[in-house]
Protein backbone atom coordinates (compact mmCIF):
# COMPACT_ATOMS: atom_id res chain seq x y z
CA UNK A 1 0.00 0.00 0.00
CA UNK A 2 3.26 2.40 0.94
CA UNK A 3 4.28 2.15 -3.00
CA UNK A 4 0.59 2.74 -4.19
CA UNK A 5 0.35 5.76 -2.35
CA UNK A 6 3.86 6.72 -3.63
CA UNK A 7 2.84 6.22 -7.19
CA UNK A 8 0.11 7.78 -6.15
CA UNK A 9 1.65 11.41 -5.40
CA UNK A 10 4.10 10.95 -7.79
CA UNK A 11 1.27 11.21 -10.23
CA UNK A 12 -0.92 13.64 -9.12
CA UNK A 13 2.79 15.75 -8.40
CA UNK A 14 3.02 15.74 -12.50
CA UNK A 15 -0.62 15.91 -13.42
CA UNK A 16 -0.84 19.24 -11.14
CA UNK A 17 2.21 21.04 -12.33
CA UNK A 18 0.93 21.09 -15.66
CA UNK A 19 -2.60 22.33 -14.85
CA UNK A 20 -3.58 25.09 -17.31
CA UNK A 21 -5.99 27.10 -15.05
CA UNK A 22 -7.85 27.12 -12.20
CA UNK A 23 -10.12 24.58 -13.54
CA UNK A 24 -7.94 22.21 -14.74
CA UNK A 25 -6.57 22.26 -10.74
CA UNK A 26 -10.24 22.12 -9.14
CA UNK A 27 -11.01 18.81 -11.57
CA UNK A 28 -7.91 16.98 -10.64
CA UNK A 29 -8.09 17.89 -6.89
CA UNK A 30 -11.41 15.73 -7.25
CA UNK A 31 -9.85 12.98 -8.93
CA UNK A 32 -7.14 12.89 -6.19
CA UNK A 33 -8.48 14.14 -2.75
CA UNK A 34 -12.23 13.91 -2.91
CA UNK A 35 -14.99 11.20 -1.44
CA UNK A 36 -14.23 9.40 -4.73
CA UNK A 37 -11.29 10.22 -5.45
CA UNK A 38 -7.93 7.93 -5.99
CA UNK A 39 -6.22 8.41 -2.44
CA UNK A 40 -10.02 7.70 -0.40
CA UNK A 41 -10.12 4.55 -2.95
CA UNK A 42 -6.32 3.16 -1.35
CA UNK A 43 -7.14 4.26 1.96
CA UNK A 44 -10.61 2.03 2.37
CA UNK A 45 -8.26 -1.06 1.91
CA UNK A 46 -6.35 0.07 5.42
CA UNK A 47 -9.00 -2.59 7.21
CA UNK A 48 -7.02 -5.42 6.17
CA UNK A 49 -3.86 -4.02 7.47
CA UNK A 50 -2.10 -5.31 10.74
CA UNK A 51 -2.26 -3.00 13.98
CA UNK A 52 1.26 -2.11 13.72
CA UNK A 53 1.19 -1.51 9.72
CA UNK A 54 -1.85 1.29 10.19
CA UNK A 55 0.03 4.07 11.93
CA UNK A 56 2.84 3.82 9.54
CA UNK A 57 0.84 3.74 6.42
CA UNK A 58 -1.61 6.70 7.91
CA UNK A 59 1.57 8.48 8.20
CA UNK A 60 2.81 8.02 4.62
CA UNK A 61 -1.23 8.87 3.42
CA UNK A 62 -1.03 12.38 5.58
CA UNK A 63 2.22 13.32 3.87
CA UNK A 64 0.82 12.37 0.44
CA UNK A 65 -2.51 14.08 1.19
CA UNK A 66 -0.06 17.19 2.34
CA UNK A 67 1.74 17.01 -0.41
CA UNK A 68 -1.04 16.97 -2.75
CA UNK A 69 -2.96 19.72 -0.93
CA UNK A 70 -0.06 22.30 -0.87
CA UNK A 71 1.04 22.24 -4.64
CA UNK A 72 -2.64 22.91 -5.00
CA UNK A 73 -2.78 25.91 -3.06
CA UNK A 74 0.42 27.12 -4.60
CA UNK A 75 -1.34 26.79 -8.10
CA UNK A 76 -4.33 28.31 -7.31
CA UNK A 77 -2.62 31.41 -5.23
CA UNK A 78 -0.25 31.40 -8.71
CA UNK A 79 -3.37 31.53 -11.38
CA UNK A 80 -5.14 34.11 -8.49
CA UNK A 81 -2.06 36.36 -9.38
CA UNK A 82 -2.08 36.07 -13.02
CA UNK A 83 -5.64 36.48 -12.88
CA UNK A 84 -5.30 39.66 -11.20
CA UNK A 85 -2.15 40.78 -13.52
CA UNK A 86 -4.15 40.37 -16.39
CA UNK A 87 -7.09 41.97 -15.12
CA UNK A 88 -5.21 45.07 -13.90
CA UNK A 89 -3.57 45.09 -17.30
CA UNK A 90 -6.59 45.58 -19.11
CA UNK A 91 -8.05 48.33 -16.88
CA UNK A 92 -4.81 50.52 -16.75
CA UNK A 93 -5.29 53.97 -17.02
CA UNK A 94 -3.22 56.46 -18.77
CA UNK A 95 -2.82 59.10 -16.09
CA UNK A 96 -1.56 61.39 -18.56
CA UNK A 97 -4.57 61.70 -20.76
CA UNK A 98 -6.70 64.57 -19.80
CA UNK A 99 -10.00 63.97 -18.13
CA UNK A 100 -13.28 63.98 -19.31
CA UNK A 101 -15.61 67.34 -18.86
CA UNK A 102 -18.47 67.22 -16.56
CA UNK A 103 -21.30 68.37 -18.17
CA UNK A 104 -22.57 71.52 -15.97
CA UNK A 105 -26.52 72.46 -15.23
CA UNK A 106 -27.70 75.81 -15.81
CA UNK A 107 -30.90 77.71 -13.80
CA UNK A 108 -33.56 77.23 -16.50
CA UNK A 109 -34.51 80.63 -18.18
CA UNK A 110 -37.51 80.39 -16.99
CA UNK A 111 -36.55 80.03 -13.37
CA UNK A 112 -33.55 82.98 -14.14
CA UNK A 113 -37.10 85.46 -15.38
CA UNK A 114 -38.51 84.66 -11.92
CA UNK A 115 -35.16 84.90 -10.27
CA UNK A 116 -34.65 88.65 -12.32
CA UNK A 117 -38.65 89.89 -11.11
CA UNK A 118 -38.27 88.96 -7.69
CA UNK A 119 -34.93 90.67 -7.02
CA UNK A 120 -36.73 93.65 -8.76
CA UNK A 121 -40.02 94.05 -6.19
CA UNK A 122 -37.15 92.86 -3.38
CA UNK A 123 -35.48 95.82 -4.21
CA UNK A 124 -38.79 97.49 -3.98
CA UNK A 125 -39.58 96.72 -0.41
CA UNK A 126 -42.55 93.84 -1.67
CA UNK A 127 -41.95 90.12 -0.02
CA UNK A 128 -42.81 86.83 -1.80
CA UNK A 129 -46.02 85.30 -0.46
CA UNK A 130 -46.97 81.67 -1.70
CA UNK A 131 -49.89 79.46 -1.93
CA UNK A 132 -51.62 76.38 -2.94
CA UNK A 133 -51.70 75.02 -7.00
CA UNK A 134 -54.77 72.60 -5.71
CA UNK A 135 -57.37 75.78 -5.08
CA UNK A 136 -61.22 76.13 -3.52
CA UNK A 137 -63.57 77.81 -5.93
CA UNK A 138 -63.88 80.44 -3.52
CA UNK A 139 -60.32 81.64 -3.33
CA UNK A 140 -59.77 81.14 -7.01
CA UNK A 141 -63.04 82.83 -8.25
CA UNK A 142 -65.84 84.12 -5.63
CA UNK A 143 -63.22 85.84 -3.76
CA UNK A 144 -62.17 87.54 -6.63
CA UNK A 145 -65.41 88.78 -7.09
CA UNK A 146 -66.63 86.41 -9.48
CA UNK A 147 -68.94 84.47 -8.15
CA UNK A 148 -70.57 80.94 -9.50
CA UNK A 149 -71.95 81.61 -12.98
CA UNK A 150 -70.28 84.53 -13.60
CA UNK A 151 -69.61 85.07 -17.51
CA UNK A 152 -65.64 86.50 -17.07
CA UNK A 153 -65.24 82.34 -15.49
CA UNK A 154 -65.47 81.48 -19.31
CA UNK A 155 -62.28 83.01 -19.89
CA UNK A 156 -59.98 80.59 -17.68
CA UNK A 157 -61.46 76.91 -18.56
CA UNK A 158 -60.00 74.89 -15.36
CA UNK A 159 -59.10 71.63 -14.96
CA UNK A 160 -61.53 70.70 -11.86
CA UNK A 161 -60.79 67.73 -9.50
CA UNK A 162 -63.98 68.04 -7.41
CA UNK A 163 -66.77 70.23 -7.48
CA UNK A 164 -65.46 72.41 -5.01
CA UNK A 165 -61.44 72.40 -5.86
CA UNK A 166 -59.49 72.53 -9.00
CA UNK A 167 -56.04 73.53 -10.44
CA UNK A 168 -55.38 77.14 -10.23
CA UNK A 169 -55.98 79.28 -13.00
CA UNK A 170 -53.89 82.40 -11.67
CA UNK A 171 -51.75 83.27 -8.22
CA UNK A 172 -54.37 85.62 -7.53
CA UNK A 173 -55.45 83.52 -4.41
CA UNK A 174 -52.72 83.75 -3.05
CA UNK A 175 -53.44 87.37 -2.73
CA UNK A 176 -56.62 86.75 -1.12
CA UNK A 177 -55.06 84.85 1.65
CA UNK A 178 -52.30 87.19 2.15
CA UNK A 179 -55.21 89.76 2.77
CA UNK A 180 -57.35 87.41 5.08
CA UNK A 181 -53.83 86.35 6.51
CA UNK A 182 -53.04 89.81 7.75
CA UNK A 183 -56.51 90.54 9.43
CA UNK A 184 -56.82 94.00 8.20
CA UNK A 185 -53.34 95.43 8.83
CA UNK A 186 -51.67 97.34 6.79
CA UNK A 187 -49.67 98.01 4.69
CA UNK A 188 -49.67 94.93 2.23
CA UNK A 189 -47.06 94.54 -0.43
CA UNK A 190 -45.95 91.48 -1.63
CA UNK A 191 -45.49 89.62 -4.88
CA UNK A 192 -47.25 85.93 -5.65
CA UNK A 193 -44.59 83.89 -8.70
CA UNK A 194 -46.35 80.29 -8.86
CA UNK A 195 -47.70 77.90 -12.13
CA UNK A 196 -50.99 78.22 -13.54
CA UNK A 197 -53.39 75.40 -15.05
CA UNK A 198 -55.96 76.20 -17.85
CA UNK A 199 -57.25 74.09 -19.95
CA UNK A 200 -55.45 75.65 -23.52
CA UNK A 201 -54.20 73.73 -26.78
CA UNK A 202 -50.66 73.74 -26.74
CA UNK A 203 -49.21 76.22 -29.32
CA UNK A 204 -46.43 78.43 -30.07
CA UNK A 205 -48.05 81.41 -27.46
CA UNK A 206 -50.25 79.13 -25.30
CA UNK A 207 -49.42 76.12 -22.90
CA UNK A 208 -51.71 74.12 -20.38
CA UNK A 209 -49.38 75.23 -17.73
CA UNK A 210 -47.46 78.04 -17.09
CA UNK A 211 -46.36 80.78 -14.42
CA UNK A 212 -47.68 83.86 -13.48
CA UNK A 213 -46.48 86.41 -10.94
CA UNK A 214 -49.20 88.86 -9.46
CA UNK A 215 -48.34 91.70 -7.54
CA UNK A 216 -51.15 93.30 -4.41
CA UNK A 217 -50.52 96.61 -2.51
CA UNK A 218 -53.05 97.83 0.11
CA UNK A 219 -53.07 100.77 2.00
CA UNK A 220 -54.46 103.99 2.83
CA UNK A 221 -54.52 106.39 0.08
CA UNK A 222 -52.88 104.10 -2.84
CA UNK A 223 -53.92 105.44 -6.31
CA UNK A 224 -53.25 105.03 -9.60
CA UNK A 225 -50.23 106.86 -9.72
CA UNK A 226 -48.70 104.43 -7.64
CA UNK A 227 -49.52 101.79 -10.00
CA UNK A 228 -47.72 103.86 -12.60
CA UNK A 229 -44.90 104.11 -11.09
CA UNK A 230 -44.20 100.81 -9.62
CA UNK A 231 -44.78 99.18 -13.57
CA UNK A 232 -42.57 101.98 -14.85
CA UNK A 233 -40.00 101.26 -12.41
CA UNK A 234 -40.41 97.27 -13.12
CA UNK A 235 -40.32 97.55 -16.68
CA UNK A 236 -37.31 99.97 -16.82
CA UNK A 237 -35.32 97.48 -14.71
CA UNK A 238 -36.12 94.71 -16.57
CA UNK A 239 -36.13 95.58 -20.47
CA UNK A 240 -33.77 98.90 -20.21
CA UNK A 241 -34.13 102.30 -18.79
CA UNK A 242 -35.39 103.64 -22.06
CA UNK A 243 -38.42 101.63 -21.75
CA UNK A 244 -42.11 103.84 -21.86
CA UNK A 245 -45.30 102.27 -20.41
CA UNK A 246 -48.30 103.00 -21.79
CA UNK A 247 -52.29 102.05 -19.77
CA UNK A 248 -55.36 101.07 -22.03
CA UNK A 249 -58.48 100.43 -20.35
CA UNK A 250 -59.81 97.14 -19.81
CA UNK A 251 -61.93 94.39 -17.65
CA UNK A 252 -61.27 92.28 -14.88
CA UNK A 253 -63.34 91.38 -12.24
CA UNK A 254 -60.99 91.67 -9.36
CA UNK A 255 -60.21 95.10 -10.39
CA UNK A 256 -61.77 98.43 -10.86
CA UNK A 257 -60.95 100.71 -12.75
CA UNK A 258 -58.59 97.98 -15.11
CA UNK A 259 -55.79 98.85 -17.53
CA UNK A 260 -53.60 96.51 -19.69
CA UNK A 261 -49.80 97.61 -19.78
CA UNK A 262 -48.00 97.73 -23.41
CA UNK A 263 -43.88 98.59 -23.19
CA UNK A 264 -42.20 100.28 -26.04
CA UNK A 265 -41.09 97.36 -28.58
CA UNK A 266 -38.24 95.72 -27.17
CA UNK A 267 -37.09 94.78 -30.59
CA UNK A 268 -37.53 98.27 -32.40
CA UNK A 269 -37.48 100.65 -29.66
CA UNK A 270 -41.10 102.01 -30.41
CA UNK A 271 -40.34 102.71 -34.30
CA UNK A 272 -42.34 99.61 -35.37
CA UNK A 273 -41.69 96.57 -36.35
CA UNK A 274 -43.36 93.38 -37.11
CA UNK A 275 -42.83 91.95 -33.71
CA UNK A 276 -44.87 94.92 -32.53
CA UNK A 277 -47.07 94.42 -36.05
CA UNK A 278 -45.75 98.26 -36.78
CA UNK A 279 -47.72 99.63 -33.74
CA UNK A 280 -44.23 99.80 -31.49
CA UNK A 281 -45.87 98.85 -28.37
CA UNK A 282 -45.81 95.13 -26.89
CA UNK A 283 -48.66 94.23 -24.60
CA UNK A 284 -47.06 92.47 -21.16
CA UNK A 285 -49.56 92.34 -18.35
CA UNK A 286 -52.93 93.26 -16.36
CA UNK A 287 -53.40 95.72 -13.84
CA UNK A 288 -55.59 97.85 -12.06
CA UNK A 289 -57.05 99.06 -8.64
CA UNK A 290 -58.19 96.69 -6.15
CA UNK A 291 -61.99 95.92 -6.39
CA UNK A 292 -64.21 97.58 -3.66
CA UNK A 293 -66.12 94.26 -3.14
CA UNK A 294 -62.82 92.22 -3.36
CA UNK A 295 -61.42 94.40 -0.42
CA UNK A 296 -64.55 94.26 1.90
CA UNK A 297 -64.71 90.06 1.46
CA UNK A 298 -61.23 90.03 2.55
CA UNK A 299 -61.45 91.94 5.39
CA UNK A 300 -60.86 95.42 5.00
CA UNK A 301 -62.93 98.71 4.73
CA UNK A 302 -62.81 99.89 1.30
CA UNK A 303 -63.77 103.41 3.06
CA UNK A 304 -60.27 103.68 4.38
CA UNK A 305 -58.11 101.32 2.43
CA UNK A 306 -57.35 101.39 -1.13
CA UNK A 307 -54.85 98.68 -3.13
CA UNK A 308 -53.72 98.47 -6.80
CA UNK A 309 -52.97 94.84 -7.90
CA UNK A 310 -51.01 93.66 -11.28
CA UNK A 311 -50.50 89.84 -12.76
CA UNK A 312 -47.97 88.65 -15.37
CA UNK A 313 -46.95 85.78 -17.27
CA UNK A 314 -43.61 84.85 -16.69
CA UNK A 315 -43.05 83.22 -20.43
CA UNK A 316 -44.52 85.95 -21.48
CA UNK A 317 -41.82 88.56 -20.41
CA UNK A 318 -39.32 85.68 -21.14
CA UNK A 319 -40.37 85.60 -24.66
CA UNK A 320 -39.84 89.78 -25.05
CA UNK A 321 -36.81 89.99 -23.12
CA UNK A 322 -35.18 86.81 -25.47
CA UNK A 323 -36.51 87.22 -28.26
CA UNK A 324 -38.11 83.42 -28.26
CA UNK A 325 -40.87 83.09 -30.43
CA UNK A 326 -42.25 79.46 -29.55
CA UNK A 327 -43.61 79.28 -25.91
CA UNK A 328 -43.00 75.28 -26.62
CA UNK A 329 -39.27 75.97 -26.27
CA UNK A 330 -39.16 76.21 -22.73
CA UNK A 331 -40.63 72.98 -21.72
CA UNK A 332 -39.26 71.09 -24.39
CA UNK A 333 -35.77 70.48 -22.90
CA UNK A 334 -33.78 70.70 -26.31
CA UNK A 335 -29.88 71.34 -24.78
CA UNK A 336 -29.29 73.31 -27.58
CA UNK A 337 -31.90 76.00 -26.67
CA UNK A 338 -31.26 75.52 -23.38
CA UNK A 339 -27.52 76.18 -23.18
CA UNK A 340 -27.19 79.62 -24.94
CA UNK A 341 -28.92 80.84 -21.43
CA UNK A 342 -26.22 79.46 -19.25
CA UNK A 343 -24.69 81.80 -16.85
CA UNK A 344 -20.89 81.88 -17.22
Amino acid sequence: MKERLEALKHEAMEQLGKAADAIHLNDLRVKYLGKKGALTEILRGMGGLSAEERPLIGQVANDVRGAIEGLIEEKQSAFQRQETESRLAAEKLDVTLPGRPLKQGAVHPLNQVIQEIEDIFIGMGYRIAEGPEVETDYYNFEALNLPKNHPARDMQDSFYLTEDLLMRTQTSPVQVRTMEAMKGEVPIKVICPGRVFRRDDDDATHSFQFHQIEGLVVGKRIRMSDLKGTLLEFTRKMFGEHTQIRLRPSFFPFTEPSVEVDVTCVKCGGNGCRVCKHSGWLEILGSGMVHPRVLEMSGYDPEQYSGFAFGMGVERIAMLKYGVDDIRHFYNNDLRFLQQFARV
